[in-house]
């Protein structure tokens, strides 16, 4: 972030970012999402984890309310922020809830089972119904089933910094830098919000990420960026459905090329699933059409070889 403000390098042994090729829209979209990324997300997790040690540490001498449900409570606050009202419905806001929120509009994850392109994200969803039960669980003492709480909640977590990955790798790749210096500057932060994560489950899927939505990176290519992502998934926790495909508004459909992944495959765009649906269904009705000849057949067989009975 001090690297974006003074337009200079970061300094990193590995995936140093020299913020000198951006302009002032550069500068200060990576300044304000590596904020949000790096900052504020972390310290989210920091108050989860100190309300565990907190928990652990004071459960053993019988004082169980104040330290631990404070620093929870201080986790959902910094991950909401006071924007969102009781709510949360407004289109205002500025934290990882509103983030989670935007990007359930692009991958049509909102609405509390998902599939829906309006409302709040199922992540949102999701998140508060964890919260709720990780207060519960160190309200009452229940300090380990709180840890494996945190773990789930982490793991989502990280669900939009994917998505705005995609999102952007798209953006910059296929619709021919589509927001110029901006959603170049928006890829480079995306991006480097998870490649910690896939970096440990596989260093290559992370280089190909990298090179392609680094700070000054010449080139992008979405269909490689996907394909890192979607390798590492299984290793990240993440389910397809969690992700979601690219939604077009424009069209109603999926970009092309942006479909979820999944059992359907990576369909270009509605007609794709709907020619699928089409030809299962037929597939299922000509499977019970020769069922039904066969056993006509059989029952005619059946008929026709009985031994007559004695008179």
């Amino acid at each position: 972030v001090t690297a974006a403000l003074n337009g200079g390098q970061t300094g990193f042994t590995r995936g140093n970012a020299d913020f000198s090729v951006y302009g002032y829209d550069g500068k200060v979209e990576a300044a304000k999402k590596g904020t949000l990324f790096f900052n504020i997300f972390m310290y989210v997790i920091r108050e989860l984890e100190d309300a565990l040690d907190d928990c652990e540490r004071d459960c053993l001498m019988e004082d169980c309310e104040d330290d631990p449900v404070h620093a929870w409570d201080e986790a959902v606050c910094f991950y909401t922020g006071s924007i969102e009202g009781q709510d949360g419905v407004t289109q205002n806001g500025k934290l990882l809830h509103q983030l989670a929120d935007k990007r359930c509009h692009d991958f049509k994850t909102c609405g509390k089972n998902g599939g829906e392109n309006e409302g709040n994200a199922k992540l949102n969803y999701d998140l508060f119904n964890l919260y709720a039960l990780g207060k519960f669980q160190i309200q009452t003492k229940k300090c380990q089933e709180a840890r494996g709480t945190v773990s789930e909640i982490t793991r989502l977590m990280y669900i939009p910094f994917i998505q705005g990955t995609l999102r952007y790798a798209y953006r910059v790749g296929e619709l021919n830098g589509d927001g110029g210096e901006k959603s170049a500057a928006e890829a480079a932060v995306f991006a480097a919000a998870i490649l910690p994560r896939v970096h440990a489950a596989n260093p290559d899927a992370a280089g190909i990420i990298y090179d392609n939505m680094k700070v000054g990176a010449t080139k992008t290519s979405y269909l490689e960026v996907r394909k890192a992502l979607e390798s590492v998934y299984g290793d990240l926790g993440i389910k397809c459905a969690d992700v979601g495909g690219l939604w077009n508004d424009g069209t109603n459909s999926y970009w092309k090329g942006g479909a979820p992944c999944g059992l359907i495959g990576d369909m270009d765009n509605d007609e794709d699933l709907i020619i699928i649906s089409a030809g299962s269904a037929l597939g299922g009705l000509f499977l019970v059409c020769f069922l039904a000849i066969c056993c006509a057949r059989m029952t005619q067989t059946s008929s026709t070889t009985a031994v007559p009975a004695k008179t």
